[in-house]
């Protein structure tokens, strides 16, 4: 006997084991520095190598530095610091795509020392590896075997696209301005929609500029720009899903001032990468079922493991925490202007239909001590849980989310104790683990004994189908209804069936 087999494929999503590594970071100032104000930095995957079992990576994690030098100025720095390092795991193939993402955790200054500054961050790596598994099962027996067939829903890759574009950004301020302090830049994916060999992604791209106006005012403010750009994928369709990625590269931001009859321009060109993954959604026939009329069968099964691509959202939600001062720190009298802001993300998750986000958003007050006369700075850290409704059927989804922070806000009260504010933008994707079967292996065993009885009696049960008794049998469905045609599949009761064969 023969039996025909073949191969479907299907997409499987492992998260890697999490780790940290540490980048030290020496920055020339080209100035001398009395202390640092304020520290905002971002991490930037710039090329990735998968290997089997190792997947090599590195980047650049962009520091925006604000100091006060020992002449008494603010001033900013920009740098990027090289880093690299390394996933290993021996399920790692050299055919699989990989999503990786950074949280830094940490920056703690080293050492000031003239005009270099020594920095250590504290980095923490995920990834979730796109694998496509080729699932082997039997397809079709000979002349001599009955199979039912099932169809069941898997998820196929169908490509990967990514793009650089450049979002130009424009903020008018009404009045002239002595000095750009710094500026940076988040992207969120808000939407992704499928068409024929393409993909659109969009999005909003938050930043905020800190300035010093020639009233020696410190001014910050956020621009909001919403993007929209279609990435070439061929295979995909109407009907394909995607997740995406929007990275804004920092450490090629440009900024420009154009001065004007009143006030100034400032004029922004922020880099942002997309990256989607596109799959689409079929339906497999696989065989549920087989016997033979000539040989008993030894039928082997074998599950599977797939990753079902469900639905992507967006929301925006508010966080607010406060801080209560150190002793030995001076009071705060007037806040000049606050400065960079960090977030880190450590847990996502579904819990009673709703999506829970987890992290912690630190941000950096400059102030004035008028006791001193001191230019002060401190650091309030705010654990937040914000949550959403889940836009998910599945009942226990793994979440990847991307949050934007902006309309920072902080207020002091009694000189010591700090209020925080913020908005969040937040891109959801969700994806839900499955489980598959296939009969994967058909042995022939021994030959069936030929009927040699004129007829034969059956006790079926109720809710039996032709197709139960036939199996039993060893007969084909149309013998067992042409037999018996009162009867109505399936049964509604214990029935006796009488088989009548006729004699060669």
């Amino acid at each position: 006997m023969a039996f025909e087999t073949n191969k479907f494929s299907v997409i499987k999503k492992k998260r890697l084991e999490k780790s940290q590594f540490s980048v030290e970071c020496t920055i020339d100032t080209n100035v001398d520095i009395e202390k640092i104000l304020s520290i905002c930095y971002t991490a930037n995957v710039e090329n990735v190598e998968i290997l089997n079992g190792t997947i090599n990576f590195g980047g650049n994690l962009d520091v925006c530095v604000i100091f006060l030098s020992t002449d008494g100025e603010i001033g900013t720095i920009n740098s990027s610091c090289p880093f690299s390092s390394k996933f290993e795991d021996s399920q790692i193939s050299v055919s699989d795509k990989a999503n990786i993402k950074l949280n830094i955790d940490d920056c703690r200054v080293e050492s000031v020392g003239g005009q270099t500054i020594k920095l250590s961050l504290v980095c923490t790596q995920s990834a979730t590896l796109v694998t496509t598994k080729e699932v082997e099962h039997v397809e079709s027996g000979d002349e001599n075997s009955f199979q039912k067939e099932d169809e069941i829903k898997v998820f196929a890759f169908v490509g990967q696209s990514k793009e650089t574009f450049v979002e130009n950004s424009t903020l008018s301020i009404k009045e002239p301005i002595k000095r750009l302090i710094s500026s940076d830049s988040q992207a969120t994916i808000k939407s992704i929609e499928c068409g024929e060999n393409f993909v659109s992604v969009s999005g909003e791209v938050v930043s905020r500029v800190l300035y010093l106006t020639e009233k020696e005012r410190f001014e910050s403010a956020y621009i909001i720009d919403a993007f929209k750009e279609e990435l070439a994928v061929e295979g995909a369709t109407k009907e394909s899903l995607a997740e995406g990625l929007a990275v804004v590269k920092q450490n090629q931001i440009k900024c420009e001032i154009e001065t004007l009859e009143k006030g100034v321009d400032l004029k922004i060109s922020i880099p942002v990468e997309i990256c989607v993954n596109v799959f689409e959604e079929k339906s497999q026939e696989v065989l549920k079922d087989i016997y033979s009329t000539k040989n008993e069968l030894k039928i082997s099964t074998e599950s599977f493991d797939m990753t079902e691509k469900l639905s992507n959202d967006f929301f925006e939600a508010k966080i607010d925490g406060t801080l209560s001062l150190d002793e030995d720190k001076p009071r705060v009298d007037k806040i000049l202007f606050v400065g960079g802001t960090n977030l880190s993300q450590t847990n996502a998750y579904v819990k009673d239909e709703e999506v829970f986000i987890e992290g912690i958003c630190k941000t950096n007050v400059i102030y004035l001590n008028d006791e001193t006369n001191s230019l002060n700075s401190v650091i309030v850290e705010v654990p937040f849980v914000v949550s959403e409704k889940a836009n998910t059927s599945c009942e226990n989804p793994v979440v990847e989310a991307d949050i934007s922070v902006y309309d920072v806000d902080v207020v002091v009260k009694k000189g010591r104790e700090f209020y925080f504010d913020a908005k969040l933008k937040v891109g959801l994707s969700f994806d839900c683990e499955a489980v598959g079967a296939v009969v994967s292996k058909i042995e022939a065993g021994a030959e069936l004994e030929e009927k040699d009885c004129a007829l034969e009696l059956v006790f079926a049960s109720a809710g039996q189908d032709s197709w139960d008794i036939a199996k039993e049998l060893k007969t084909s469905e149309e013998f067992v209804c042409l037999q018996n045609p009162e009867l109505k599949f399936p049964l509604e009761k214990d029935e006796n069936i009488v088989l009548f064969y006729q004699k060669k």
